[in-house]
């Protein structure tokens, strides 16, 4: 079997931290990537993940799942320091409809087709 690493962002609440948990519990090499506190544009690249999610979350969703002292502008900023991961992501998932569990199986579902799709891409070369 293909060992993926798992490159996880997002913005401060968005469940980064919730789904690399269960992705290490489901068995894969997963890590958050703190590129939303990051000026460096492609922060997320540096350990060269071979899949890269974002997952994303709206201040309403944010304020049901933590306090924060924080407001729009705050979230506004994280989304400028992700521009670059969300446009080079494998998936993006809006988590606000979704709860911790149906993120997690959605990004193993992906991983799962994915390596699907890299195994027949080599059966092919």
């Amino acid at each position: 079997m293909i060992v993926l690493k798992i490159a996880v962002v997002g913005v401060c609440a968005s469940g980064k931290t919730t789904l690399v948990a269960g992705l290490k519990a489901a068995g894969f090499d997963a890590y958050n990537v703190a590129q939303e506190h990051s000026g460096i544009h492609d922060f997320w690249a540096k350990r060269h993940p071979d899949i890269l999610v974002m997952i994303d979350a709206t201040m309403p969703a944010i304020h049901k799942r933590r306090v924060v002292y924080w407001d729009e502008s705050r979230l506004e900023v994280q989304h400028k320091r992700l521009a670059d991961a969300k446009a080079h992501a494998d998936l993006y998932i809006q988590t606000d409809k979704y709860n911790a569990a149906e993120v997690r199986d959605k990004v193993i579902n992906f991983v799962k087709e994915y390596r699907k799709r890299k195994t027949k891409g080599d059966e092919n070369s």
